[in-house]
């Protein structure tokens, strides 16, 4: 049995700005897809990890912001993050809150106005 969660798209509109705040909220660098249709730059992968990895999109016809499905990353603590997060041109939406026995999380809008979650234990 497997993680219910496979893959994840963020669509944005400035791949530029996008990759930025990405990159600066989580301290990784994305990797650029050679795929002929879309602009895409994938999530750092370790195949051993837990969890599923994804990827920035850019391609026509598709907008991003006002999406209805809420990705969580995953953090050390959500409140770094989300600092960071605000720092990079993005918004926080909710700060760090308990959801009790399953640790910690807060709420950000990123630089594209997509709205994404962080989990942390601490």
């Amino acid at each position: 049995m497997t993680n219910p969660v496979g893959w994840f798209e963020i669509y944005v509109q400035d791949m530029a700005r996008a990759t930025a705040f990405y990159e600066t909220v989580f301290l990784a660098r994305l990797e650029r897809v050679d795929a002929p249709d879309i602009d895409m730059w994938t999530f750092p992968t370790q195949s051993e990890g837990y969890g599923a990895t994804g990827a920035l999109v850019r391609t026509p016809g598709v907008g991003s912001g006002g999406n209805s499905v809420l990705v969580y990353f995953s953090c050390q603590d959500c409140a770094v993050e989300a600092g960071r997060a605000a720092a990079a041109g993005g918004k926080v939406l909710k700060d760090k809150f308990s959801i009790g026995r399953y640790g910690h999380i807060a709420i950000v809008a990123d630089s594209e106005g997509n709205t994404i979650g962080l989990h942390s234990m601490e």
